[in-house]
Formats: structure tokens, sequence, C-alpha cells
């Protein structure tokens, strides 16, 4: 029945669960504060950076507990996400499985980068991270520091919500 009810849809997706805490990275990495204060490229590619950075920060989080598949399936929605963005630039599908699949290395290695960093709380390591993953508005003097400082706040803060709260997101800032 499970193998029927996948290929007729109608099985509910198991991402729902995970979508309130997908729009809420996406509304942290809107954050005015990351733009003005440190700097960061207001550009696509900044936008990106920054969805990535507390992307990561929030996997980090949820890898720590039993929610192991949590982290996987907002690893999903990134992808969905990026898929549609890509096709609203107008790249077309012959191609944007080639720009997902950049987009998922880059993810991946982000989330290598940034995770030692965030569980041992170092921010040296963090701002060296940051400084080479992030787009800045002035790439000359980045402020990798205050994007640092951020990242590790949050990690604090989402450090003390249950894994419900974290899946519900409405509480999460």
């Amino acid at each position: 029945m499970s193998f029927l009810s996948k290929l007729l849809g109608t099985a509910p997706d198991p991402r729902e669960g995970v979508r309130p805490l997908w729009h809420r990275v996406i509304e942290l990495a809107r954050e005015p504060s990351f733009y003005s204060e440190c700097g960061v490229a207001d550009s696509v590619n900044g936008r990106f950076d920054l969805i990535t950075a507390i992307l990561c920060t929030v996997m980090v989080r949820i890898e720590a507990t039993d929610m192991r598949s949590e982290s996987a399936l907002l690893a999903e929605l990134f992808v969905e996400d990026m898929d549609a963005q890509l096709r609203e630039f107008g790249i077309n599908d012959v191609v944007v499985g080639k720009h997902v699949g950049k987009l998922m290395s880059v993810l991946g290695g982000r989330l290598g980068a940034y995770r030692s960093a965030l569980t041992e709380k170092d921010r040296a390591k963090l701002t060296a991270a940051i400084t080479r993953n992030v787009n800045f508005a002035d790439e000359e003097n980045p402020n990798a520091g205050c994007v640092a400082d951020k990242l590790l706040a949050l990690a604090e803060r989402l450090a003390g919500y249950s894994d419900e709260d974290m899946l519900d997101a409405s509480g999460v800032r």
C-alpha cells in the first residue's frame, strides 16, 4: 500500500512537517541588519550566501538531536526552492539540474565549513569560513565577524528550543 500511495501521490509529503522551519530560515536570511550592519551584499549571491549560512546553522542544531531525517528534508526544500528560483531567473530545463547540483555541492561544502565552528562555538574559525563563503558589499573590508556573531547568537538561541518548537518554527527568533 505504501508503494501505491507514493505512486499515486496520496501519502502526505513528509517535507510539510519542516516547511515552517524552511520559511523561517528564509525570513531570518532577510533580516535587514545582515545587510546594513554586517555589509553582506544585498544581491542574489549575498542573499543565497545568507540562506545557506542560516540553513547550515539550523541543520547543525537539528543534527545534534535525533531529527537527522528532518535535516535531510530541509535540504530537499532548499533544492526545491532553488530549482524554482533558477527557473524564475530563466534557466531552462536542460541545465537547471546541473545548476541545482552545483547548489547542493555548495550547501554541502558550507555545511562542512560551518559545522565544526558552530559546534565548537569557535568565532575565529566561523569568521574565516564566512570570509571565504559570503559576498560582501565591500569585498576589501568584509565584516565577517559581524555575521559570525549573529550566527553564533542564532545557534545559541536554537539550542534552547525543543525539537517540537524547532519544527513549529513560529517562535524561532
